[in-house]
């Protein structure tokens, strides 16, 4: 069911300090900020030979980032992506083995144009995981 690893996301505080680190210290690729509004936070990808680093920063009071930083006010590793050929099929199957979907269960628009999924932590040792339609 699992195909490649599309990237790992790192909550922050402040995406442009957090660019610069990349980018300045470690010589990375950046992309420019995007604003995901339909998802609640600010993304930046660090370009990989093998997959990708999202930086991701809260869009609003009301992102799920937000409560993730209270937690961990400097940030830290918040989901694996890993991209899925058909991604109803993948819901289906998952959910029929007793793994929770969050949200409504419908796949969204995310980051890359792409329809994704988030699956409860607690399913999948201790780690929240997007599925994003390959």
């Amino acid at each position: 069911m699992l195909g490649r690893l599309n990237h790992v996301a790192i909550a922050v505080p402040d995406i442009e300090v957090a660019s610069a680190v990349y980018r300045d210290t470690l010589g990375a690729v950046v992309s420019d900020p995007l604003p995901q509004p339909d998802h609640g936070v600010t993304t930046v990808f660090i370009e990989l030979p093998n997959t990708k680093i999202e930086l991701l920063e809260p869009l609003g009071e009301d992102s799920p980032i937000a409560g993730f930083l209270a937690k961990n006010p400097t940030g830290g590793m918040h989901h694996v992506c890993y991209e899925v050929t058909d991604i109803m099929e993948a819901r289906d199957k998952l959910v029929a083995a007793g793994a929770r979907v969050l949200g409504t269960g419908e796949p969204k628009i995310g980051a890359h144009g792409k329809r994704v999924l988030f699956l409860h932590p607690k399913d999948f040792c201790g780690t929240l995981t997007e599925l994003e339609e390959a």
